[in-house]
């Protein structure tokens, strides 16, 4: 079962597993530890791919990328 506040937005994404490893960090997902930076920079800078947020009261800022990301074992 799901609740959620009236109003609330829900976006469910589901399909076949991708055939690589696949890299999640804060709200971005890429395949290597350099397009999760790109990401992140493009973010930062309020680059057009993401599209623009509204209904905030202030846009929040992506922590600091410290390290390398890397993928996590599945074991």
């Amino acid at each position: 079962m799901f609740r959620a506040r009236a109003g609330s937005r829900l976006l469910l994404i589901g399909g076949e597993p991708f055939g690589e490893d696949v890299l999640m960090w804060w709200n971005f997902v890429g395949r290597s530890h350099q397009e999760i930076a790109d990401a992140r920079a493009d973010w930062e800078n309020t680059a057009p791919r993401f599209g623009e947020v509204s209904d905030c009261r202030e846009r929040i800022a992506a922590p600091e990328l410290s390290g390398r990301v890397k993928a996590q074992s599945s074991s």
